[in-house]
């Protein structure tokens, strides 16, 4: 038997004096998954977020939580939680008071409210901090104390809208393994707004991507790293992005297709036994591999990845090759198409 999905967005948009905020968004979210809403700064996550949050009232569309229509409802009335990037403690409170400020509010008996704490700063493993001020933490501490917020208040639903913009690489790292361990353990649904595709490959179970107000994909961090929808798809998902070669510029392949091509599936080749010959551009170092950037013209973002150290001199001339089988296809206005390339 079909189970409905927990939250729906259908055809939803948002105008601002005319000017495009969203359109036509349409999502559905299963209860117990973590959904990243992925995109470059302005392309409408935020205010995607903000609509879902009851924050913002869209112009058109309807969105349903639980079977519920709260197209129009308030903030309040929608029985989610969320956590910002600012962290938004109250600084004259201590960290215990932080964190069950929403209980205390609602009335919830004083016994309950100390029982979800300690449960909370057990899990955010806050345990020995409660009688200290946000001042006297550090950045990650201040976000657990945000996300131990969250825990309390008990809702199934949880908003984040780029909760660790704020934090430093190691951070970033550790708390993003939490809050993966919260949404797991704690069974709840997440849905996650920020700019990092690092970040919502490794965190979701299914990512929509955004460009301009409107939804570019949705699917697996699997689906949109190996079967793009679009050129912006393959170019923004991944690191380093998908080599795009304009047609024409692979001679022995059918012309007026887009191909796009990722690092790892380019080799440098013997001399004579390429299919591009390219000009080194840069060669980077980072630990487990090299990445060495090269130039074609007619190619944008060439990269072959090498294991360890394999550094090649800047301005070296190299033959790259690859197989037609790791080729991804694209028309004239950028849409990935199914087809079998076929040689001339």
């Amino acid at each position: 038997m079909d189970t409905k999905p927990f939250v729906v967005l259908q055809d939803v948009a948002k105008r601002w004096n005319g000017q495009l905020g969203v359109e036509e968004i349409s999502l559905d979210i299963d209860e117990g998954s973590f959904v990243a809403l992925l995109g470059p700064s302005g392309c409408g996550k935020s205010t995607t977020l903000r609509l879902l949050a009851g924050l913002e009232i869209p112009d058109e569309g309807q969105i349903l939580i639980e079977g519920r229509d709260v197209t129009t409802s308030a903030a309040s009335a929608r029985n989610l939680s969320m956590v910002f990037q600012s962290y938004a403690l109250f600084p004259h409170l201590s960290v215990a008071e932080n964190v069950i400020f929403g209980l205390k509010v609602r009335g919830v008996p004083r016994a309950e409210r100390r029982e979800k704490m300690a449960r909370a700063l057990e899990i955010t493993g806050l345990g020995g901090l409660e009688h200290r001020k946000p001042s006297e933490l550090s950045g990650g501490q201040r976000q657990r104390v945000a996300l131990a917020r969250a825990i309390v208040a008990g809702q199934r639903l949880c908003l984040m809208d780029e909760p660790l913009s704020n934090l430093d690489a190691k951070l970033r790292n550790s708390v993003r393994k939490d809050i993966k361990k919260l949404q797991r353990d704690l069974g709840i649904t997440v849905v996650y707004v920020t700019h990092d595709q690092t970040e919502a490959m490794s965190l979701a179970d299914k990512i929509v991507l955004m460009r301009e107000g409107r939804i570019q994909q949705i699917g697996s961090p699997d689906d949109l790293y190996n079967r793009p929808a679009n050129t912006f798809v393959a170019e923004f998902v991944g690191a380093p992005p998908m080599a795009l070669i304009e047609p024409g510029i692979v001679e022995d392949l059918s012309p007026g297709r887009t191909l796009g091509i990722r690092a790892e599936n380019v080799e440098i080749a013997k001399k004579g036994k390429g299919r591009l010959s390219c000009i080194v551009s840069e060669a980077e170092f980072l630990g487990n591999e090299t990445l060495i950037g090269l130039e074609h013209k007619g190619v944008r973002g060439l990269t072959v990845m090498k294991p360890g150290l394999s550094l090649v001199p800047v301005g070296e001339r190299v033959e790259v090759t690859f197989n037609n089988q790791d080729l991804h296809v694209f028309d004239e206005v950028g849409r990935r198409v199914s087809e079998q390339l076929t040689e001339k």
